[in-house]
């Protein structure tokens, strides 16, 4: 069980390597196996099909994601404060894939995104609930935020917290094809600006 196991560790972590680096499409089966030095039975034995591969990447990354996000956004720390270290965390992300890998990576829900949405249902479906579920976390701290009194009245949380999640995709997907990180430093200033907090309120990142 243990050699099992560990063969499809390396078929997961081959592929999200691979599909970071190069997406969804252009990527077959015999290369992940090769990536991963198992044999091609040995992928057949752990999953039905790439799709069903890519499925699972989605998944074990978003867990890892989610985790993060839920103790930067759940910590004790001022909302706003909260949406800084969410910001800061997604940039050393790419920092750091940078320095490891000398590329920006960017986002690998976003990537699949652009790269599937009008071809591979089952995968587009997932990444929309995926990113649902990010709206709907920041959109609580926004609501915290605005409760007490930190934005602007009039700010709508939910509309305030999917253009958050857009910003961000667009911010890392500008970070990726510019190869710099720091395309992110605007995160913290402009989602102020979109949650209405006056300039002389406005707390530093």
């Amino acid at each position: 069980m243990g050699r099992k196991s560990d063969a499809r560790n390396k078929i997961l972590e081959a592929a999200k390597a691979l599909i970071e680096q190069r997406g969804y499409s252009a990527l077959g089966v015999a290369e992940i196996c090769t990536a991963a030095g198992v044999p091609k039975g040995s992928f057949y034995h752990f999953f039905a099909s790439k799709q069903a591969l890519a499925l699972t990447v989605i998944d074990e990354h978003w867990a890892a994601q989610r985790q993060q996000w839920s103790e930067l956004l759940g910590s004790g720390r001022e909302p706003l404060r909260r949406l800084a270290d969410l910001f800061e965390a997604t940039e050393e992300f790419q920092r750091a894939a940078l320095r490891q890998e000398g590329m920006v990576v960017g986002c690998m829900f976003g990537n699949l995104a652009s790269e599937l949405s009008s071809q591979v249902p089952e995968i587009r479906d997932r990444l929309q609930e995926i990113f649902e579920t990010q709206i709907d976390m920041i959109e609580k701290v926004v609501a915290e935020a605005k409760a007490a009194g930190q934005t602007g009245p009039a700010v709508d949380t939910r509309e305030a917290a999917r253009s958050i999640v857009a910003q961000i995709e667009g911010r890392v997907l500008l970070a990726k094809l510019l190869n710099d990180p720091a395309q992110l430093g605007t995160l913290w200033q402009n989602s102020l600006g979109l949650l209405q907090v006056p300039a002389d309120a406005r707390p530093a990142a």
